[in-house]
């Protein structure tokens, strides 16, 4: 099979999901197309061996004609943050600026160092021993926090505007600070870096404040061409779509943090830009580019967990390794419980904060697309582990845990939510 094909075949696959949901369902869309994607990628699993070879080899060969790697974490991934950060209001983020920056910073570098010291312990003492500098690297992957699902469940039942604005800023922000965690870690383990303190601390420091103000530079830059294309919102959205595409790939080629230029980028044009439209013309322009990039997110999303679920169906996939990625659950839990909860033991004493926020948080905090991108990234036939590729180990561990945060967290975070907002209206 053609890959362009695949490609569209599973576009065509993602956008029914959405359409069924409306009939079936009745879930938030955001939540259907990803749960279906994640269910659908479940049933492909387990029916692979029904299939036959000469049913499942068009796939397995458009797969492996398909570089993930360029396709999610250089390509995919620039739209999807750029999106995301267009919805995030600024006014209400520099309420709690310092409370997300600890978040992004603090809470994302303990998740990881926690996750990757528990991770070596767990497999070590299950008789799976990984080498530790891998162990860090997943836990660099899993740490970020990518709640699309949720943040539309906190909009549609008006949660908190405080819970809000954490979960949102603190996603995005450490999507980009992860993925240079990653990119860090990643130089160490298989490029040859330097595993010494000043020589990864001048990798991450290069990659995120070069990022910034890549992202500013191309924000800034993209503001001014929208306000000249006056009337015409077809070349606005154009100019916006550059930014993603062609930002983002230039970003890459000069080895800063692609991610955290879509991140600022996105919020200036979301903020700055869209606002300065709005008062210079008809405020649909501005509605209809918030519109369209809302969509290209969740169809984006959609499109890399098929992705994804597919790549796993073509995994030799044994109990025992499903047992294993079992474990990680509770493990990745934990870790983000304690890097999110002292944080807030320290907040607490100087401003009052809702009494459900660290566990909105903690349990809100979903796995999505961008930890599978960076699993599916890491290299093959590098290193194994009881005769098990460590590609293929990370991958499934980090696949597992996605689904448990969309499908299972993702569906039962709304009566927590409820119980802030009765607790908010009582305090009023």
């Amino acid at each position: 099979m053609n890959t362009w094909y695949l490609l569209c075949f599973l576009s065509a696959l993602a956008i029914l999901i959405a359409f069924a949901n409306q009939y079936l369902l009745k879930l938030q869309t955001t939540i259907a197309i990803t749960t279906g994607s994640v269910l659908l990628s479940l049933v492909l699993m387990f029916s692979y061996s029904l299939m036959g070879e000469d049913i499942a080899a068009p796939i397995s060969q458009a797969l492996q004609s398909l570089d993930l790697n360029q396709l999610l974490l250089k390509g995919m991934l620039g739209f999807l943050l750029f999106a995301g950060a267009m919805e995030i209001d600024l006014h209400e983020l520099k309420k709690q600026r310092w409370e997300i920056t600890v978040l992004v910073i603090f809470s994302t570098l303990t998740s990881t160092l926690l996750v990757g010291y528990l991770s070596f312990w767990l497999l070590g003492a299950i008789g799976w021993p990984v080498p530790f500098i891998y162990c860090l690297l997943f836990g660099a992957l899993i740490s970020p926090t990518d709640p699309i699902a949720v943040l539309a469940i906190i909009k549609q039942m008006n949660a908190p505007e405080g819970i809000s604005i954490q979960v949102e800023g603190e996603s995005l922000f450490n999507d980009g600070v992860g993925l240079v965690v990653f990119t860090t870690i990643f130089a160490v383990a298989f490029n040859g870096g330097e595993a010494t303190f000043s020589g990864v601390a001048e990798l991450f420091i290069s990659d995120a404040l070069g990022g910034i103000l890549f992202g500013f530079a191309l924000a800034v830059s993209g503001h001014y061409l929208m306000l000249l294309s006056k009337d015409d919102v077809n070349i606005r959205l154009l100019i916006t779509l550059i930014i993603p595409s062609a930002g983002f790939a230039l970003a890459n080629l000069m080895e800063v943090s692609g991610a955290l230029a879509m991140v600022v980028s996105g919020i200036f044009i979301g903020n700055v830009t869209r606002a300065k439209v709005a008062n210079q013309d008809d405020p649909r322009s501005a509605n209809y580019i918030s519109n369209f990039w809302h969509a290209t997110d969740s169809f984006l999303n959609s499109l890399l967990f098929l992705l994804i679920g597919l790549a796993l169906v073509m995994l030799p996939i044994t109990f025992a390794e499903m047992a294993v990625s079992l474990l990680f659950i509770p493990v990745v839990l934990l870790s983000r419980f304690i890097s999110v909860g002292l944080p807030f033991s320290v907040f607490r004493r100087f401003r009052q904060y809702d009494v459900n926020s660290v566990k909105i948080l903690t349990w809100g905090g979903l796995r999505g697309g961008l930890a599978l991108a960076m699993a599916a990234s890491i290299p093959t036939q590098v290193a194994s582990v009881n005769n098990v590729d460590i590609h293929n180990l990370i991958l499934l561990i980090t696949y597992v845990i996605v689904i448990f945060s969309i499908v299972v967290q993702g569906l039962t975070i709304a009566p927590m939510i409820r119980t802030s907002i009765k607790a908010a209206n009582t305090t009023r």
